[in-house]
């Protein structure tokens, strides 16, 4: 089943405008599946595989009909391009369309696959172009389905749909969005008081490949003090220069009064730095606040466990089991060095708007994750 983005692309856009965020997304409650207006979308990522599932009533993304049913991922690390990345990516993304057609009863025709911006930007800066085209053939030689769609999305489209889907219209063009993913972080602003024009913003840098060039840097010294100096070297780097130039070309600083960070880095430090703000999907920070959770995850990553930091909690109207429960899927999926990674691009972006002058309100989204895929599935079968 093919899929022309640029065809859909004005309907998605004018459709994401009556959704402010996708919050509805509940991967903890359960739901029958089963049915004819149930969709998944499934996306192979830096990272790894994720599949959303989700419901369509009525007209769908036309009138905001749509709610996010379930969300899951299985972590496969594919821009490392190794073979064992290459065969448990093969692996999690056949798996995963295994659970929707078999174990949800949803047929072909409405599972849509595509590799996200992230895996396109890091194939084409590390010369790898092939291995998105060898996984696309692979993965349609499992299933069987030759004449499949699985193409990349464009990181215009994904930065756009992300910026629409995530800030509410109040915020609109007051607001510069960066979502900080695995393999690259891109977003922008609306400059001109219109959705028709967007600043695009985009680097090659995200957290886990912030991560592997760090680790390739390491040698023979595996310690975290080592990897904490190749780190600081990667940051001081090519990723600094990159991220200056970005920040001032994109004319954002004096364009917009609220800086918001969406992607997993951005969920992971708000929920470890404010545990009692589980509930919040998006969480005010300054960056004095992020400067010192980055410093202790190198000196102190004890006091950043689920036991730690719950003791912290003296508002005993709050549910901290439930607290406990994000504390320990944050640190499942983020270990000790890509909080590292991550949390260190995240100040290095941040530093670039901490003016002396003009103080910015930088905002940590929890809940971005889900945006664009879904946005794409719902337009794609409402057009």
């Amino acid at each position: 089943m093919l899929i022309n983005l640029h065809q859909i692309k004005f309907k998605i856009l004018t459709g994401l405008l009556l959704c402010t965020f996708f919050s509805q997304a509940q991967t903890n409650v359960k739901y029958k599946l089963q049915g004819a207006n149930i969709y998944a979308g499934i996306e192979v990522g830096s990272k790894g595989v994720k599949m959303s599932l989700i419901e369509i009533s009525g007209s769908g993304l036309k009138n905001g009909n749509y709610r996010i049913l379930k969300d899951t991922s299985v972590n496969t690390d594919f821009i490392s391009f190794t073979e064992s990345s290459f065969q448990a990516t093969l692996k999690g993304l056949t798996g995963l369309y295994t659970v929707a057609i078999v174990g949800n009863q949803i047929p072909s025709e409405r599972i849509f696959t595509l590799f996200s911006s992230g895996v396109k930007v890091v194939a084409d800066r590390e010369n790898k172009k092939e291995w998105i085209a060898n996984m696309a053939q692979a993965f349609k030689k499992a299933i069987n389905e030759p004449a499949r769609s699985m193409e990349a999305i464009d990181v215009v489209d994904e930065a756009k749909l992300s910026h629409l889907g995530i800030v509410p219209n109040s915020k609109r063009y007051s607001t510069f969005l960066i979502d900080i993913g695995s393999g690259n972080t891109k977003g922008g602003y609306f400059p001109s008081g219109n959705t028709k024009d967007f600043k695009l913003f985009q680097l090659t840098w995200g957290t886990k490949s912030v991560s592997n060039s760090t680790e390739k840097r390491m040698e023979e010294d595996n310690s975290l003090s080592n990897f904490n100096k190749q780190l600081q070297r990667v940051l001081a780097g090519q990723a600094d220069e990159e991220i200056t130039y970005a920040v001032n070309v994109s004319g954002a600083y004096n364009m917009s009064d609220n800086i918001a960070f969406s992607g997993g880095i951005a969920w992971a430090t708000a929920t470890l730095i404010y545990p009692e703000l589980a509930d919040n999907p998006v969480v005010p920070v300054t960056y004095d606040d992020v400067v010192k959770f980055s410093e202790k995850l190198f000196t102190n990553y004890k006091q950043l466990s689920d036991s730690a930091l719950v003791k912290t909690i003296s508002d005993n109207t709050l549910d901290k089991e439930m607290i406990r429960t994000e504390i320990k899927k944050v640190n499942k999926v983020f270990d000790q060095r890509a909080l590292m990674s991550g949390t260190g691009l995240l100040l290095k972006i941040m530093r670039q708007f901490e003016g002396v002058y003009e103080k910015k309100q930088f905002f940590l989204v929890k809940n971005g994750q889900v945006g664009w895929i879904s946005a794409y599935v719902n337009q794609a079968i409402s057009k």
